[in-house]
């Protein structure tokens, strides 16, 4: 019912250090900043958060109405915090472990020399 609020937290963390981190960035050449890497990470996450958003205002758990979420209107708080716990941060782990290989690969790519050019 609202485990859309884990990514949405990661993606605020990773907006807030992004931009502590954009201040302090060095312009390295052939490296990627941690500005730039931390806004992948914000992206994926929001990304996951609108995802799983859209998929509860599509069975009907999200309303547009005070209190907005059918498990707290009907008195089931428990079960909201628990799937926030559970499908949130399973979410939220995957969109990181992604995120890691996104980073093991983009440097990867980075480190790897262009082959000589015959010709």
């Amino acid at each position: 019912m609202a485990c859309f609020t884990a990514p949405l937290a990661a993606a605020v963390a990773a907006g807030i250090a992004r931009h502590t981190v954009a201040a302090r960035d060095s312009d390295q050449p052939e490296t990627i900043s941690w500005a730039t890497k931390l806004g992948w990470l914000e992206k994926l996450s929001f990304g996951g958060c609108a995802l799983l958003a859209f998929e509860h205002i599509w069975h009907g758990e999200i309303i547009f109405q005070f209190p907005f979420l059918t498990g707290v209107r009907d008195g089931n708080t428990a079960e909201v915090l628990k799937e926030i716990a559970t499908v949130g941060g399973a979410m939220t782990a995957l969109i990181l472990a992604v995120w890691i290989g996104m980073l093991v690969v983009s440097s990867a790519i980075v480190k790897r020399k262009p082959a000589a050019v015959k010709g």
